[in-house]
Protein backbone atom coordinates (compact mmCIF):
# COMPACT_ATOMS: atom_id res chain seq x y z
CA UNK A 1 0.00 0.00 0.00
CA UNK A 2 1.55 3.22 -1.01
CA UNK A 3 1.72 5.77 1.76
CA UNK A 4 0.75 9.35 1.37
CA UNK A 5 3.03 12.09 2.85
CA UNK A 6 1.59 14.60 5.28
CA UNK A 7 2.82 17.69 6.74
CA UNK A 8 1.46 18.87 10.44
CA UNK A 9 0.46 21.76 11.11
CA UNK A 10 -2.29 21.29 8.53
CA UNK A 11 -6.10 22.38 7.69
CA UNK A 12 -9.37 21.75 7.14
CA UNK A 13 -9.11 20.95 3.56
CA UNK A 14 -6.30 18.50 3.91
CA UNK A 15 -7.95 16.61 6.68
CA UNK A 16 -11.05 16.52 4.90
CA UNK A 17 -8.89 14.67 1.50
CA UNK A 18 -7.57 11.82 4.43
CA UNK A 19 -9.49 8.42 3.78
CA UNK A 20 -10.19 6.09 6.81
CA UNK A 21 -7.79 3.22 6.26
CA UNK A 22 -5.11 5.55 4.41
CA UNK A 23 -1.01 5.33 5.31
CA UNK A 24 0.50 8.02 6.30
CA UNK A 25 3.68 9.01 6.84
CA UNK A 26 3.44 12.79 9.06
CA UNK A 27 6.25 15.34 9.09
CA UNK A 28 6.45 18.79 11.10
CA UNK A 29 4.97 19.48 14.55
CA UNK A 30 3.09 17.45 16.98
CA UNK A 31 2.05 18.18 20.52
CA UNK A 32 2.12 15.43 23.53
CA UNK A 33 -0.63 15.57 25.92
CA UNK A 34 -2.59 13.09 27.69
CA UNK A 35 -5.30 12.98 29.98
CA UNK A 36 -3.85 14.99 32.96
CA UNK A 37 -2.73 17.78 30.49
CA UNK A 38 -6.02 17.70 28.65
CA UNK A 39 -7.45 18.02 32.36
CA UNK A 40 -5.29 21.50 32.78
CA UNK A 41 -6.12 22.79 29.70
CA UNK A 42 -9.73 22.53 29.86
CA UNK A 43 -9.22 24.03 33.32
CA UNK A 44 -7.57 26.97 31.35
CA UNK A 45 -10.15 27.26 28.80
CA UNK A 46 -13.06 27.75 32.03
CA UNK A 47 -11.13 30.38 33.61
CA UNK A 48 -10.55 32.33 29.95
CA UNK A 49 -6.88 32.08 29.83
CA UNK A 50 -4.38 31.74 27.04
CA UNK A 51 -3.54 28.06 26.13
CA UNK A 52 0.67 27.06 26.36
CA UNK A 53 0.12 25.52 22.49
CA UNK A 54 -1.44 26.53 19.28
CA UNK A 55 -4.78 24.30 18.95
CA UNK A 56 -6.01 25.65 15.21
CA UNK A 57 -4.55 22.94 13.03
CA UNK A 58 -2.59 20.84 15.37
CA UNK A 59 -1.95 17.53 16.40
CA UNK A 60 -1.85 15.95 19.34
CA UNK A 61 -0.38 13.03 19.95
CA UNK A 62 -1.39 10.86 22.93
CA UNK A 63 1.70 9.98 24.79
CA UNK A 64 3.76 9.60 27.76
CA UNK A 65 7.28 9.02 26.50
CA UNK A 66 10.08 6.74 28.86
CA UNK A 67 13.25 9.59 29.46
CA UNK A 68 15.66 9.67 26.84
CA UNK A 69 18.91 8.17 26.55
CA UNK A 70 21.97 9.66 26.31
CA UNK A 71 21.99 11.40 22.78
CA UNK A 72 18.42 10.82 21.76
CA UNK A 73 15.44 13.19 21.57
CA UNK A 74 13.01 11.07 23.37
CA UNK A 75 12.71 7.48 24.91
CA UNK A 76 10.62 4.95 23.77
CA UNK A 77 7.12 6.67 22.36
CA UNK A 78 3.57 4.66 22.07
CA UNK A 79 0.66 5.65 22.07
CA UNK A 80 -1.97 5.55 25.15
CA UNK A 81 -5.55 4.76 25.17
CA UNK A 82 -7.23 7.51 23.43
CA UNK A 83 -10.92 7.24 25.00
CA UNK A 84 -9.15 8.75 28.35
CA UNK A 85 -9.23 11.77 26.30
CA UNK A 86 -12.78 11.48 25.07
CA UNK A 87 -14.42 13.75 27.92
CA UNK A 88 -11.78 16.83 26.79
CA UNK A 89 -11.25 16.33 23.09
CA UNK A 90 -14.77 17.36 21.20
CA UNK A 91 -13.84 21.00 23.07
CA UNK A 92 -10.38 20.84 21.63
CA UNK A 93 -11.65 19.68 18.06
CA UNK A 94 -13.82 22.53 18.14
CA UNK A 95 -11.21 25.18 18.80
CA UNK A 96 -9.34 23.80 16.29
CA UNK A 97 -7.88 20.63 17.05
CA UNK A 98 -7.06 19.28 13.74
CA UNK A 99 -5.43 15.83 14.51
CA UNK A 100 -4.88 13.31 17.28
CA UNK A 101 -2.62 10.58 17.22
CA UNK A 102 -3.11 7.29 19.14
CA UNK A 103 -4.68 3.72 19.77
CA UNK A 104 -8.24 2.51 20.35
CA UNK A 105 -11.75 3.54 19.91
CA UNK A 106 -13.32 6.99 20.26
CA UNK A 107 -16.57 7.92 21.54
CA UNK A 108 -19.48 9.06 19.38
CA UNK A 109 -19.32 12.43 20.86
CA UNK A 110 -15.79 13.06 19.57
CA UNK A 111 -16.75 11.77 15.98
CA UNK A 112 -19.22 14.06 15.93
CA UNK A 113 -17.01 16.55 16.96
CA UNK A 114 -14.66 15.47 14.02
CA UNK A 115 -17.44 15.22 11.48
CA UNK A 116 -18.41 18.78 12.05
CA UNK A 117 -15.30 20.78 12.28
CA UNK A 118 -12.96 18.59 10.13
CA UNK A 119 -10.67 16.49 12.21
CA UNK A 120 -9.18 13.25 12.02
CA UNK A 121 -8.23 10.18 14.46
CA UNK A 122 -4.70 8.43 13.21
CA UNK A 123 -4.00 5.48 14.91
CA UNK A 124 -0.41 4.53 15.93
CA UNK A 125 0.80 0.61 16.41
CA UNK A 126 0.70 0.32 20.16
CA UNK A 127 3.77 -1.87 21.20
CA UNK A 128 5.77 -0.11 18.84
CA UNK A 129 7.57 2.98 20.79
CA UNK A 130 10.61 2.36 20.24
CA UNK A 131 9.84 2.26 16.39
CA UNK A 132 8.06 5.63 17.01
CA UNK A 133 10.77 6.79 18.56
CA UNK A 134 12.66 6.99 15.87
CA UNK A 135 9.94 9.79 13.44
CA UNK A 136 11.11 12.32 16.43
CA UNK A 137 13.75 14.31 15.60
CA UNK A 138 13.08 16.49 18.32
CA UNK A 139 11.56 17.27 21.67
CA UNK A 140 10.78 20.67 23.29
CA UNK A 141 9.24 20.93 26.77
CA UNK A 142 6.25 23.21 26.73
CA UNK A 143 3.88 23.24 29.80
CA UNK A 144 3.35 21.21 32.69
CA UNK A 145 6.70 19.48 33.72
CA UNK A 146 5.29 18.57 36.93
CA UNK A 147 3.29 16.04 35.27
CA UNK A 148 6.56 13.84 34.76
CA UNK A 149 5.61 12.23 31.16
CA UNK A 150 2.42 13.47 30.93
CA UNK A 151 4.01 17.13 30.50
CA UNK A 152 3.11 18.99 26.70
CA UNK A 153 5.96 18.03 24.61
CA UNK A 154 6.24 20.01 21.21
CA UNK A 155 8.25 17.23 19.01
CA UNK A 156 9.02 17.63 15.41
CA UNK A 157 8.39 14.21 14.20
CA UNK A 158 9.87 13.13 10.21
CA UNK A 159 7.87 10.33 8.45
CA UNK A 160 5.78 9.10 11.69
CA UNK A 161 3.82 6.03 10.32
CA UNK A 162 0.46 6.12 10.91
CA UNK A 163 -3.28 5.42 9.87
CA UNK A 164 -6.48 7.03 9.34
CA UNK A 165 -8.84 5.45 11.92
CA UNK A 166 -11.20 7.95 11.38
CA UNK A 167 -11.68 10.38 9.16
CA UNK A 168 -13.76 13.22 8.99
CA UNK A 169 -16.53 11.85 7.38
CA UNK A 170 -16.46 9.55 10.12
CA UNK A 171 -15.50 6.67 8.36
CA UNK A 172 -14.17 4.12 10.68
CA UNK A 173 -11.56 1.81 10.42
CA UNK A 174 -12.24 -0.68 13.48
CA UNK A 175 -15.60 -1.03 11.73
CA UNK A 176 -15.21 -0.96 8.20
CA UNK A 177 -11.96 -2.94 8.76
CA UNK A 178 -13.94 -6.38 10.27
CA UNK A 179 -16.84 -5.57 7.92
CA UNK A 180 -14.22 -6.28 5.01
CA UNK A 181 -12.45 -9.06 6.82
CA UNK A 182 -15.86 -11.17 7.02
CA UNK A 183 -16.87 -10.40 3.63
CA UNK A 184 -13.42 -11.90 2.33
CA UNK A 185 -14.05 -14.45 3.92
CA UNK A 186 -17.49 -15.55 2.65
CA UNK A 187 -16.17 -15.17 -1.24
Amino acid sequence: MEKRMLNAPFGEEQVRSLHAGESILLSGTVYTARDAAHKRLCELLDAGEPLPLPLRDSVIYYVGPTPAREGEPIGSAGPTTSSRMDAYAPRLIRLGLRGMIGKGLRSPEVIEAMRECGAVYFGAIGGAGALLARSIIENRPVAYEDLGSEAIHRLTVRDMPLTVVIDAAGNNLYESGPQAYRKSLQK
